[in-house]
Parts: structure tokens; C-alpha cells; sequence
């Protein structure tokens, strides 16, 4: 069984090249998407820790109701930590181990989100529980065992690439998440 899938792709200009879509190269788009997502949605939990954005929070979001704000809070935390966790260990390649263990449990945050949207009868919910789960439960399998990362020494480069990488997630992510919430 291999690893690389092919694909052709035709580019400007003359002749005909071919570029492969490689396991590691999924992993990494992955892994990109649940840290955007992941730590987008959980620091909109982090700022229920207000007062005023959790009582308001129910009339967006009807599961908050059932939940009280220390645990909607833990949970936010759980996911930024979970959304940084799959994307800067593997980047610096420090404790690259931690990528794997960071996207099994975003897995787990899904199987209980899952079953707690289920006992609420909230089916509708679940098809995101699913992916996401899933999504994460395939990058905790292909860091672990298919295709882990590596430990090296950190360089400048990496250290570079984390803080351009973290520059974004605060302009592209976090910053929009506080002015939306602030906005209404």
C-alpha cells in the first residue's frame, strides 16, 4: 500500500508535470483546519467568562443553556489548546509527540459533545460532531502511527514560520472572534 497519491496537473506554459498529494501533505491541511477551526470556537467559549456574554450566549447558542459557564469555559480552553496543540509541536518540531495527543483529544471533545447533543435530542448537531471527530481521530492515527513528525532542534526558521503562523491565527481567528462578540 502507498502512501502518495498522484494527480496530474497541467501548468502554465508548455509540457505537462506531475505533482503528488502525499499522506504527510494531508496531515498537514488537517491539521491546519481543526487548529483554525478548534481555536476559533473555543476562544468564543474563553470570552463566556464574562458575565454579561454568557447570559446573552443561550439566545445564539441554545445548548449554553444546559451547560454552566465554568464548563462552557473549560471546554473553550480545552479547544484552543487542542486547536494550538495539532498545529505548533509538529511546526517547531519540539515534543512533535504532543500533535497526536492533542487531536485524540479533540476526538474525545467530539464523542462527548456527540453524546451530549444526542441525550438533548439535538440531532442536528451531530454531522459536525462526526466530522470533526473524525477529522481529528485521522490526524491523531497518521501523526502517531503513519506518518509521525520527527523531534529536532528548533531553528529560526521554524521559530519564524510559529510566529508568522500565530500572528494569523490572532488577526484571521481570535481578532474576529472578540469584535464579532463584541459587536452583538
Amino acid at each position: 500500500m502507498t502512501s502518495q497519491i498522484s494527480a496530474d496537473v497541467l501548468p502554465v506554459g508548455t509540457g505537462q508535470r506531475r505533482t503528488r498529494i502525499t499522506a504527510n501533505g494531508v496531515l498537514w491541511v488537517l491539521q491546519a483546519l481543526l487548529g483554525l477551526f478548534f481555536a476559533g470556537s473555543g476562544f468564543g467559549k474563553v470570552l463566556l467568562l464574562d458575565d454579561a456574554w454568557y447570559t446573552a450566549a443561550p439566545q445564539a447558542v441554545a445548548w449554553y443553556a444546559a451547560v454552566s459557564q465554568p464548563l462552557i469555559v473549560f471546554i473553550g480552553v480545552a479547544e484552543v489548546l487542542g486547536g494550538l496543540g495539532v498545529l505548533f509541536p509538529a511546526m517547531t518540531r519540539v515534543r512533535p509527540s504532543l500533535t497526536p495527543l492533542a487531536a485524540a483529544g479533540l476526538t474525545l471533545t467530539m464523542i462527548l459533545a456527540g453524546g451530549f447533543h444526542v441525550v438533548r435530542g439535538e440531532f442536528d448537531l451531530l454531522p459536525y460532531n462526526i466530522v470533526l471527530g473524525a477529522v481529528a481521530a485521522v490526524v491523531a492515527i497518521g501523526r502517531w502511527a503513519k506518518r509521525p513528525i520527527a523531534a529536532a532542534p528548533l531553528t529560526r526558521g521554524r521559530v519564524i514560520l510559529s510566529a508568522v503562523v500565530a500572528v494569523l491565527l490572532i488577526l484571521l481567528v481570535f481578532a474576529p472572534t472578540w469584535y464579532s462578540m463584541t459587536r452583538f
